[in-house]
C-alpha cells in the first residue's frame, strides 16, 4: 500500500494484516505515517496504490462503517454528561436518548464508571475523560477499534492504570484494534503483535509477536525478562 501528499510520500510498501479481536500496535516516529496508516484502515483518506479491506469492504464507505475511531484529544462535550457523551455515536444512528442510556449503563458499571455517569467533562480527570472516550468508542458498535495514541496527553502514571483498564475492557467487551503509539511499553503490554514504522517514507522494517503472558500487575509485567528482552529488541529496530 502506498499514499503520497503531492511529493511527499507518506506510506510505501506498507502490508498488515490483523485477525479479528487480534491488537496490532504500531510505533514509529512522529511524522512516519501512523495516523495517515489510521486514516486509511478508517476510510477517511484512500490509497494511491494497493488496498485497504476491513472485514472484506475495500471502498471508503465500507472501511468506515466497521471502525470506530478514536483520536488523542477526548473531544467530550462540555455541555453533555459523560454517559450522554458516550452515547452520542447511538444518537447519531437515530436511538433516542433514553433507550441510548440503558444500553450504555451496564458498560459503564463493568467497567468501573457507573458513579460517574452524571459528572460533567470538566469535573473527570484526564483518565476518567480518555475512559469515557473509549466507551463512547465501544459503544459505536464496530468491530474494529483504531485508537491513535490515545493515552499520549496522560502523565506516566495515569497512563499506565489506562493501559491495564484497556486490557481489561477489551476482555469484557472483544474488539479488533489497531493501536498507533511511539510508547515501546505500551505497545508490548497492550498488543499481541507490534509493527515497527521506519521514517517517511513509512515502511513495516519489523514485526514482533507478543506471546507472553500478561496475568498480574502491570509492573510486574513489564520488568519479566521476556518483556524486557522484546523491548530491547524492539528499541533496536526504531533506531
Amino acid at each position: 500500500m502506498r499514499k503520497a501528499f503531492g511529493d511527499v510520500v507518506a506510506l510505501d510498501g506498507v502490508d498488515l494484516a490483523v485477525p479479528r479481536h487480534g491488537r496490532l500496535a504500531v510505533v514509529g516516529q512522529s511524522g512516519g505515517g501512523k495516523s495517515t496508516l489510521l486514516s486509511l484502515v478508517a476510510g477517511l483518506l484512500e490509497p494511491d496504490a494497493g488496498t485497504v479491506r476491513v472485514d472484506g469492504a475495500g471502498d471508503a464507505r465500507g472501511r468506515l462503517a466497521g471502525c470506530a475511531l478514536m483520536p488523542q484529544k477526548d473531544l467530550l462535550l462540555p455541555w453533555r454528561s459523560a454517559l450522554d457523551n458516550a452515547i452520542l455515536a447511538l444518537q447519531n444512528r437515530g436511538m433516542p436518548r433514553p433507550q441510548a442510556r440503558e444500553l450504555a449503563r451496564p458498560l459503564f458499571e463493568a467497567l468501573g464508571l457507573g458513579s460517574f455517569e452524571g459528572s460533567w467533562p470538566g469535573e473527570l480527570s484526564g483518565g476518567m475523560r480518555q475512559r469515557v472516550a473509549f466507551l463512547r468508542t465501544l459503544l459505536a458498535g464496530k468491530d474494529v477499534l483504531l485508537l491513535d495514541e490515545p493515552f499520549g496527553a496522560l502523565d506516566s502514571i495515569t497512563r499506565a492504570q489506562m493501559q491495564e483498564w484497556l486490557l481489561e475492557a477489551l476482555a469484557y467487551e472483544p474488539r479488533t484494534v489497531v493501536l498507533v503509539t511511539h510508547d515501546v511499553e505500551e505497545a508490548l503490554f497492550v498488543a499481541d503483535r507490534v509493527a515497527v514504522l521506519s521514517r517517511r517514507p513509512g515502511r513495516i522494517v519489523a514485526e514482533f509477536e507478543v506471546d507472553f503472558p500478561r496475568e498480574g500487575p502491570r509492573r510486574e509485567i513489564v520488568t519479566e525478562p521476556a518483556f524486557v528482552v522484546l523491548r530491547v529488541q524492539l528499541l533496536k529496530a526504531l533506531e
